[in-house]
């Protein structure tokens, strides 16, 4: 075997790279990332060098893979190390570049050592490891993986955090009516309220997806994803390029969501999906409407995956909001490995942490909006 890193997924075919994947999850498919590549979004210029690392056979068969950058920065993780930085930084040592491995921009679980060679997928860690022992990285950083890689990373040293996110679950629905029959009375008239504020106000929904979608509708897309990095006085993380390059790798995938008021189109929505899950991405609006955030980010979300019969709907990080909404507290991980005297300062802080996270975890069910009894028949502890 040999190891080979790469300063742009160019370098790898899309069959080969896709082949390490065992499903159609959609944010390590090369055409996603290779689209943040391509359309600038990703590079070293905005803090996020690729440094994919992969492992081959000597005839040149691609083993294992793992997605890749050495950050400048700690903007777009959604696992935060700043006051790790400071600290190391108040020790006279330099806390960037670190590697990271994660879906830039998107605090989304899913895979991260791709491939099965378990031989190939331990001289990728023990390549990161090098980094770090000699001096190349203050830290390495896994970000929001599934679990099938834990035992190596707690084999190899690495510290796991735990975190929070609230995600709905299609039990079965056929229609948005059979989940309001699991919620108590008072929810049902709080939603309907919601949904109804919307429709009253004359506000209607329409959906692009596939071969549906055009330039156009990035064109109209852009300016509401914008927005939302505008109003807090930042800069957008995707540039316009990103959408168009995404929409010819996995135009299938895609599901855009317009809100339009008299005619005209006042707030969008990106989701993406793979067979079992929907995955709310990027939202904005220009003009503000009473409830048109819940609708278009969380309602019409939970009806498309009951459409699409899809099991689990990840509306995105953070929001205590989406609890009494019917999303449901649901424990994510990150995994960590620092330089000496950071990593032991980090591991104690870590165990204090996980300690509140779990708490928080277990607290934040008791204010589900569902019928006690039907939600503990159907229910169990997700992680």
């Amino acid at each position: 075997m040999k190891i080979r890193q790469l300063d742009s997924l160019s370098q790898i075919t899309p069959g080969a790279w896709n082949a390490l994947l065992d499903s159609d999850y959609p944010f390590l498919q090369h055409g996603f990332l290779q689209a943040l590549e391509s359309s600038g979004s990703v590079a070293a210029a905005t803090g996020w060098q690729p440094a994919h690392c992969v492992v081959e056979s000597t005839d040149g068969e691609l083993l294992a893979a793992l997605p890749l950058y050495a950050k400048q920065h700690s903007y777009g993780e959604y696992v935060f190390d700043w006051q790790w930085a400071e600290a190391w930084e108040r020790a006279g040592r330099p806390y960037y570049p670190k590697l990271l491995s994660a879906v830039p921009f998107s605090p989304v679980q899913g895979p991260r050592l791709l491939g099965t060679d378990a031989a190939a997928q331990h001289l990728l860690l023990a390549t990161l490891e090098n980094c770090l022992q000699n001096d190349q990285v203050s830290s390495l950083h896994l970000l929001f993986n599934t679990g099938n890689e834990n035992a190596q990373l707690e084999a190899a040293g690495w510290l796991q955090r735990l975190g929070c996110q609230f995600h709905w679950f299609n039990r079965g629905y056929a229609e948005f009516d059979d989940f309001l029959a699991q919620c108590n009375s008072r929810k049902r008239k709080n939603f309907r309220k919601e949904r109804q504020a919307v429709a009253e106000q004359g506000i209607e929904f329409y959906w692009r997806s596939g071969a549906e979608l055009d330039a156009g509708h990035w064109e109209m897309f852009y300016p509401f994803y914008a927005a939302t990095y505008y109003k807090r006085g930042q800069q957008p993380y995707l540039t316009p390029a990103f959408f168009t390059a995404l929409t010819a790798a996995m135009p299938e995938q895609i599901h855009l969501l317009f809100a339009c008021h008299q005619g005209r189109e006042v707030a969008g929505a990106l989701f993406l999906s793979d067979s079992d899950t929907l995955y709310g991405r990027y939202w904005g609006c220009l003009e503000e409407y009473d409830r048109l955030h819940f609708e278009t980010c969380f309602y019409q979300g939970m009806q498309r995956c009951i459409e699409l019969n899809l099991q689990r709907f990840d509306a995105g990080a953070q929001g205590e909001h989406k609890l009494i909404r019917g999303f449901e507290p649901v424990l994510t991980q990150s995994w960590h490995k620092l330089q000496s005297g950071l990593h032991e300062a980090v591991a104690d802080f870590l165990l204090r942490e996980r300690a509140g996270v779990q708490r928080y975890h277990q607290e934040a069910r008791e204010v589900l909006p569902y019928r006690q009894s039907d939600h503990q028949n159907n229910s169990s502890t997700r992680a």
